[in-house]
């Protein structure tokens, strides 16, 4: 069963080992990107998810079972992005 967390501003989702198992943007505005780290704290040294440029009201959902991070889920927000993160 998935997790989910929504954030406005960057956020350590989890600080442990787990799934990003998609990311619902319900707002975004002000040249916003969004980029995943593989991180049980705030450091930026192992990507996960690529920066990307989201669209308001879409839903990035990885396929099948999703993107192990075997650190953590640090969630990297540049502008305005308002989103709900999935994990378990």
């Amino acid at each position: 069963m998935a997790n989910y967390t929504y954030i406005t501003a960057s956020a350590n989702i989890k600080p442990m080992a787990g799934k990003l198992k998609g990311i619902f943007v319900s707002a975004a505005s002000a040249t916003p990107t969004i980029t995943v780290y593989d991180s049980a704290a705030t450091t930026t040294t192992a990507t996960l998810l690529g920066v990307f440029t989201p669209a308001a009201a879409t839903s990035y959902i990885l396929p099948l079972e999703g993107a192990y991070a075997k650190n953590g889920i640090y969630v990297v927000i540049s502008g305005t992005v308002s989103a709900t993160v999935l994990y378990e």
